[in-house]
């Protein structure tokens, strides 16, 4: 799809459909909109009055022009309330709206730049809000259906975005181009989730990866069995056993500061391809959504994708243990005892809490390395979606600071998330009578003791931990978010790693 940033006057263009807004509670448009009721004499007003358009979120409301425009018809956009009005507000808005005049066939359209004007967001801001929030909201994965009734006829070919005030263009475009990068790395990750697991199997995960190295010019490396027994990956490989398919460590470097080695960060994605728990099996129902559980480790690859184009100055590993965890006769069994990279050794007391074993090695491998921060993201646990539902994403760690820097890039981003505590009693409910450490801690509080047995392997190194199991996958096109893989992550992560590049400490 083209987006092009544009000055003129919107009522003339001779497009297929036009976009403006509406703030809920506005009786008397103004601005593009005011103009586009102008030249409908006074129709956008009309049917405020009559109650028909009343401004709310997501609200979209279509008006033929019957020969008074040179655009056939005008959607009028509900932004809600202004109070609170933001960049993820405009996100939401134009996916629905990209979904609206699909539905009506229209190829090419046009918008007013929103929020750009009395809305109070910078010009660069709703430049790249529009951009992501029509490229997710219009995304579409149907790479195995033959033609459906409920297929799009035609999908929409272009958007011009449209402003009248040239000073603005400029820094629109700036965030139009910006928000393409960041929209089509999360698209990435939305493929990669998406696929079938007899498709993106590990080896195939690896390939695409590779590919990304190849179009960015980053590094790339994958380990392979052998190098992990080497390197005593004994948690990974443990989770690999069960399956046929070789378990991969993806490994993806980006030296955006090659002069100062200590400005640096890793990124660790959980890439389970398929979890059926292992031995200890999941039930059936809703089992094949476990294809997704490799979607922390897409959100890495995608992330890595766009910061390669956007180029900060940090230094990134990025690292994807990639494996299935199937029960095979060779399966690791409950009460099974492993030994990590680190040294650790772990009871498995339950071969479904797998994710948090393959990137222990994956965290290890990243200290044996010298990364002074980590941040992993993963599906980790069912007890993140009891705890915050499919809205929030769960944080936590053993550095405040980067915590706080994780939370604000999720801000940035759109993307909802709140911390839990990693209290020091609750290391109590990992504790096993045979090793170390063990891998579950049980039924109560499941996704801080999930994180809480990773930190035993970050140790002192400052780490953050994003627990996506509720986000990763939704049921329904909502805003941006469209049914199926999100992409949640991937532009959390992008925001995170330029604010710590502008700012190290």
């Amino acid at each position: 799809m083209e987006l092009k940033v544009i000055t003129g006057d919107i009522t003339t263009l001779e497009v297929g459909a036009i976009i403006v807004n509406l703030f809920e509670g506005v009786k008397q448009p103004g601005g593009a909109t005011g103009a586009v009721d102008a030249a409908l004499d006074g129709a956008i007003t009309g049917l405020i009055e009559d109650g028909e358009v009343t401004g709310k979120r997501s609200e979209m409301t279509l008006i033929h022009t019957l020969g008074k425009m040179s655009t056939p018809r005008v959607v009028v956009a509900g932004l809600g309330k202004q109070e609170g009005f933001s960049a993820d507000r405009i996100r939401q808005v134009m996916g629905e709206a990209g979904r609206f005049i699909r539905k009506l066939g229209v190829r090419r359209a046009a918008t007013i730049a929103h929020g750009a004007g009395i809305g109070g967001i910078e010009p660069s801001t709703s430049g790249q809000a529009m951009a992501e929030g029509t490229l997710l909201g219009l995304y579409t994965f149907r790479r195995y259906r033959s033609k459906q009734e409920d297929d799009p006829e035609h999908e929409v070919e272009e958007l011009q975005i449209v402003e009248r005030d040239s000073a603005k263009t400029a820094l629109i475009k700036q965030g139009v181009d910006r928000g393409r990068v960041l929209a089509e790395a999360t698209i990435f990750a939305r493929d990669m989730s998406n696929e079938p697991a007899n498709v993106m199997n590990p080896t195939e995960m690896a390939e695409r990866a590779r590919q990304v190295a190849k179009e960015t010019g980053m590094e790339f490396e994958v380990l392979d069995r052998p190098q992990m027994a080497e390197l005593g990956m004994g948690a990974l490989l443990a989770v690999a056993a069960g399956s046929d398919q070789p378990p991969k460590l993806i490994v993806l470097r980006y030296n955006g500061d090659p002069d100062n080695e200590e400005n640096n960060i890793a990124l660790c994605g959980k890439g389970i391809t398929f979890d059926s728990g292992g031995i200890s099996i999941k039930p059936a129902a809703g089992m094949g959504e476990m294809k997704g559980d490799m979607s922390g480790g897409a959100a890495v690859i995608g992330a890595m994708s766009a910061i390669a184009q956007l180029k900060p100055k940090i230094n990134i590993m990025a690292l994807v243990p990639a494996t299935e965890n199937l029960s095979g006769g060779s399966a690791t069994r409950p009460g099974d005892v492993v030994r990590a990279m680190t040294g650790k050794s772990i009871e498995i007391e339950n071969t479904d809490a797998e994710g948090r074993l393959v990137l222990a090695d994956a965290i290890g491998y990243a200290r044996k390395h010298g990364r002074r921060r980590l941040v992993d993201v993963a599906t980790l646990t069912g007890a993140a979606v009891v705890a915050l539902g499919r809205i929030t994403s769960a944080v936590m760690g053993n550095d405040q600071p980067l915590i706080d820097r994780v939370l604000k890039a999720g801000e940035a981003a759109g993307e909802r998330m709140w911390q839990l505590p990693l209290f020091e009693e609750y290391k109590e409910l990992n504790r096993s009578k045979v090793a170390d450490v063990k891998n579950t801690g049980g039924r109560d509080a499941g996704a801080i003791t999930g994180a809480q047995f990773i930190s035993e392997f970050a140790e002192e190194v400052p780490w953050a931990h994003v627990d996506i199991a509720g986000t990763a996958r939704t049921s329904k096109n909502s805003g941006y978010l469209v049914t199926g893989s999100t992409g949640v992550g991937v532009r959390t992560l992008v925001c995170l790693v330029e604010d710590l590049a502008v700012s190290p400490e």
